[in-house]
């Protein structure tokens, strides 16, 4: 059985990253963009990377450049936008696509194992997340709208 622990990124600093190092923590796995009407999700991630960070729970962030260009910069750009309007604290990685033929692999899996509304696999939009279990595997997908606060009563559930 297929487990995000499975896959591996290049990280915002341009590393390869095994996402085995995240082996027993709670993941929420997001697609993020820095120009788009649900940039201000950041500071929501952010507080819940904070929250729940000690108690196990890891946010990893995925810029995507596939939504109206909404994340036109380079890693770099990327790196110091979020560090300086967010103070993000939590590892985000290079630039990845989630949709389409050169969708990540990590992205086609986690489409293949929560589709979304209707059915329909794509992520539709920026900020679309995923919780993942300390199992490895996917509980729970939410739409972009769905902001980072409406997640603590999973997160609790998951973490106990």
């Amino acid at each position: 059985m297929t487990t995000v622990y499975d896959f591996s990124a290049i990280d915002i600093d341009g590393q390869p990253r095994a996402l085995d190092e995240f082996r027993g923590k709670l993941l929420l796995i997001v697609n993020v963009a820095s120009k788009c009407g649900f940039t201000p999700q950041y500071a929501g991630l952010e507080n819940l990377s904070r929250q729940y960070g000690p108690r196990g729970l890891v946010v990893l962030g995925f810029p995507c450049d596939q939504f109206g260009h909404q994340e036109p910069g380079d890693e770099a750009e990327i790196k110091q936008f979020c560090a300086l309007r967010y103070d993000v604290g939590f590892p985000m990685f290079a630039k990845v696509e989630v949709n389409g033929d050169d969708a990540h692999p990590l992205w086609k899996w986690l489409k293949d194992e929560k589709g979304g509304i209707l059915g329909i696999d794509a992520i539709k939009w920026n900020f679309t997340k995923f919780l993942v279990g300390r199992d490895g595997c996917v509980l729970k997908r939410y739409a972009p709208k769905d902001a980072p606060e409406s997640l603590a009563s999973d997160i609790e559930a998951a973490l106990v």
